[in-house]
C-alpha cells in the first residue's frame, strides 16, 4: 500500500536547491499552523481527486533524464505509515528523493535516514522550543520530538536544512535569534517571507509582516550561529556564512636585551 497523493507538480525549480524535481503533495498533517496555505490538504484532503501513484511514476521514469528527484510534501508526509513503501518506488528509479516534515515524528524520520531512503531533508521549525511552538503550531506539540528530529540531522549525513517561515503575528526578531542558536552550528538555516492571501486563519490574510529588507538583516545576525543562512528566493551566493572563530592574538616575544 502507497499514500494517497493530491497533488502532483511535474516540475518544479524551486524546491530543491539547484535540482530538477517533481513534486507531490500527502493529505493531512498533525498540526494546524494558521499561517498555513494548504488548508485544502490539512482539513479537507477527502474533497481533492486523487491521483494514481502509477500516473507519477510513468512520468517520472520516462522524465528521468530531465529531473533529479522527487519532493514529497504535504500535509505531513510522516503521518503515513506507507512512507518508507513510496520513497522506496522512487529510490528504485534511481531517482533522488527529497522530503519537507515539521520533525514531529523523529522515529519515522530516523527509519528513512537509516535505510537511506531520502536524500534530503527540509525540517520546519516553528519557533523556539518552547510554549510559543504551541501557539504557532496550533496543537498541542511534543517539543522533545522536536528537539530528537534536529539533532538527528545535525549528527546524521543526510543534507538537510531548517527553515522558518517568519511571521510577526507570532514571532519577533529576538524569537528567529533564539531558533538560531538552538540549531547552532547547523549547515543551513533559510528564513521564508510570511504572506498571507491563503492562511488557514483567515484572519491573517492581509497582515503585514517583516519586510524582505529586514529578513536579510536578520539573516546576517543568524550566521553568528549556522554555516550558512539566507532569505528564501536569494540565491546560495548570497547566503550569509559563519565566519570562523580567529585564534587570540599572542604577543610577540621581546628580545630586545637579551
Amino acid at each position: 500500500m502507497l499514500p494517497l497523493i493530491k497533488g502532483f507538480l511535474k516540475q518544479t525549480l524551486i524546491d530543491w536547491e539547484g535540482k530538477i524535481a517533481s513534486e507531490i503533495f500527502l493529505p493531512g498533517c498533525n498540526f494546524r499552523c494558521p499561517i498555513c496555505h494548504s488548508a485544502h490538504l490539512v482539513i479537507n484532503p477527502n474533497t481533492l481527486e486523487s491521483i494514481p501513484f502509477y500516473s507519477v511514476r510513468d512520468f517520472v521514469r520516462e522524465q528521468k533524464k530531465w529531473i533529479d528527484g522527487v519532493v514529497i510534501c504535504g500535509g505531513e508526509p510522516c503521518i503515513h505509515r506507507e512512507i518508507e513503501s513510496l520513497c522506496s518506488e522512487f529510490k528504485q528509479l534511481e531517482l533522488g528523493v527529497k522530503i519537507d516534515t515539521n520533525g514531529s515524528f523523529p522515529e519515522v524520520l530516523e527509519s528513512l535516514l537509516d535505510k537511506r531512503l531520502v536524500d534530503f531533508v527540509s525540517m520546519d521549525i516553528k519557533a523556539p522550543i518552547d510554549d510559543t511552538y504551541r501557539a504557532i503550531a496550533g496543537v498541542d506539540v511534543d517539543l522533545a520530538a522536536i528537539g530528537k528530529s534536529i539533532a538527528l540531522l545535525q549528527k546524521g549525513e543526510v543534507d538537510h536544512e531548517f527553515r522558518t517561515t517568519v511571521c510577526s503575528f507570532f514571532l519577533d526578531k529576538s524569537d528567529i535569534l533564539n531558533i538560531a542558536k538552538t540549531i547552532d552550528g547547523a549547515r543551513k538555516y533559510v528564513l521564508q517571507e510570511f504572506k498571507g492571501g491563503t492562511c488557514l486563519d483567515p484572519t491573517l490574510n492581509s497582515y503585514q509582516s517583516f519586510s524582505r529588507d529586514e529578513l536579510k538583516e536578520l539573516a546576517i545576525q543568524c550566521a553568528e550561529y549556522v554555516e550558512s543562512c539566507y532569505v528564501r528566493g536569494e540565491s546560495p551566493a548570497q547566503a550569509r556564512t559563519k565566519q570562523p572563530t580567529q585564534p587570540p592574538k599572542t604577543a610577540e616575544k621581546n628580545n630586545e636585551g637579551s
